[in-house]
């Protein structure tokens, strides 16, 4: 079978389990056994009732222009067309917005963090891997605040519970590149609380408050300059769009390259330093976690 996983708006406009099966045809494979797996396969290991337009199945089918590229013409729902060149011709339809973010806007000084030295552990973020390796990383101290060090790319890191007010959990994490500003996203797995990475307290600031406003997206923050895509649908989802979804989602992800991360997807990456299960070191609204020793631990080294 095929499966992808974590794909972002701006993925999806432009192709998903077709982009799979071209791949596969132009590796080889026979066309016959592509479709196999894109198609046959799913259905019959997971017993759906869709899917093989034979006589009593719902009439669910694509049309390609050809297959190779396998480029989407037209998509059918029960025998009914509701695409067509990339465009829905399902009509919008409007719904409660459901969500669950309770948290109140934060001070800059909330982020602040009482230094015991200039060693700490630190997240180290590999592009494109969910395991984050724990390094001993050297913090800037001022006026007794531990600060991050964007010239050895040792940024702060925080996490803010959304479902209750609570002092954020500070850390600090390597390979995210910024050189100025913030980033922030409610889409943290597993809890989906906030999760920012910046080089200042008021940046950090900022961009988490965007997203307190908004109940939930992603945001940048960069001086004067902010950008906020609103995920208001469990802090996680978006009832706009798609399509437009993607265009905002491109603009947030360029700002934060332009701000100096030279992450193939800053906000991917993001998204998974709060997912307490996955060694080594990662960060969750209690604080600092040891995935290999599955226990909690001290930011500053001799505590």
């Amino acid at each position: 079978m095929f499966c992808s996983d974590d794909k972002h708006p701006d993925n999806l406009a432009i192709s998903h389990i077709n982009e799979l099966a071209a791949r596969a045809v132009a590796k080889g494979k026979d066309v016959f056994e592509v479709l196999r797996a894109a198609c046959l396969n799913p259905i019959a290991h997971y017993s759906l009732p869709v899917g093989q337009v034979r006589e009593g199945d719902p009439a669910d089918f694509i049309l390609v222009k050809d297959l190779q590229k396998f480029e989407v013409l037209a998509t059918y729902s029960k025998g009914q067309k509701v695409a067509e060149s990339g465009k829905t011709l399902i009509p919008l339809v409007n719904n409660e917005v459901i969500n669950n973010f309770h948290t109140s806007l934060k001070r800059p000084e909330d982020f602040q963090l009482s230094a015991s030295g200039t060693k700490v552990r630190v997240i180290e973020a590999l592009d494109g891997q969910l395991i984050t390796p724990e390094i001993e990383g050297e913090i800037l101290i001022r006026d007794g605040l531990a600060e991050s060090n964007p010239e050895k790319d040792i940024l702060k890191i925080t996490v803010v519970n959304r479902y209750q007010d609570a002092p954020p959990a500070v850390a600090f994490i390597k390979n995210f590149g910024l050189k100025t500003g913030a980033i922030a996203s409610s889409v943290g797995h597993d809890s989906h609380n906030i999760i920012a990475v910046g080089i200042d307290n008021e940046s950090i600031c900022s961009a988490v408050n965007l997203l307190i406003e908004a109940k939930g997206g992603i945001s940048a923050v960069s001086g004067e300059k902010e950008e906020v895509l609103p995920l208001p649908v469990g802090g996680i989802m978006s009832p706009e769009d798609g399509y437009q979804v993607a265009e905002a989602y491109t603009r947030i992800d360029r700002m934060a390259k332009e701000m100096g991360s030279n992450l193939n997807s800053p906000f991917m990456t993001l998204s998974f330093m709060a997912l307490l299960v996955i060694p080594d070191l990662k960060l969750s609204d209690k604080g600092l976690f040891d995935g290999r020793n599955f226990a909690f631990c001290d930011l500053f080294f001799g505590l």
